[in-house]
């Protein structure tokens, strides 16, 4: 047995169109979107009485993809908890990009927000961390040579 590849990462969201815009302004296509509920979903993910809405999205290419999942039942009643770079747990999800710069002007557009600096690392790499909707931390990554 062996790991092939990371399918994708799932992100839960409280305001799912505009995740999904957001998302749409960094390039990321829309695969799909659907409602899903029943028992069934309930028994893998450990939760009764589920009803959500997911919308599948993925790079150019296909070689990523992200699930954004609306909750409608059960809510998570601690509501948004904002985490931090140093958060323990999953924190962000990395993009390797083109152009940060200007990638970043124009999610600030959308409301991302630069949570450092745009930094050149040794002429390798321009890199930066980037709240996006709902507090979600974004690594843009430029490769340089």
């Amino acid at each position: 047995m062996k790991i092939k590849k990371t399918d994708h990462t799932g992100i839960n969201v409280i305001d799912l169109e505009a995740a999904k815009e957001f998302f749409l302004e960094m390039g990321l296509e829309v695969m799909g979107q659907q409602m899903v509920e029943g028992e069934w979903v309930g028994r893998i993910i450990g939760l009764k009485d589920v009803k959500d809405e997911i919308i599948m999205m993925r790079t150019p290419g296909g070689e990523a993809m992200i699930e954004l999942v609306k909750f409608y039942n059960p809510v998570d009643e601690k509501g948004l908890q904002p985490i931090q770079s140093n958060t323990l747990g999953i924190s962000h999800i990395c993009f390797a990009v083109e152009d940060v710069e200007g990638l970043v002007a124009k999610l600030q557009k959308k409301g991302g927000e630069l949570m450092g600096e745009i930094h050149n690392y040794k002429d390798v790499y321009k890199i930066c961390y980037l709240r996006g909707p709902e507090g979600i931390i974004l690594e843009l990554a430029e490769k340089l040579n």
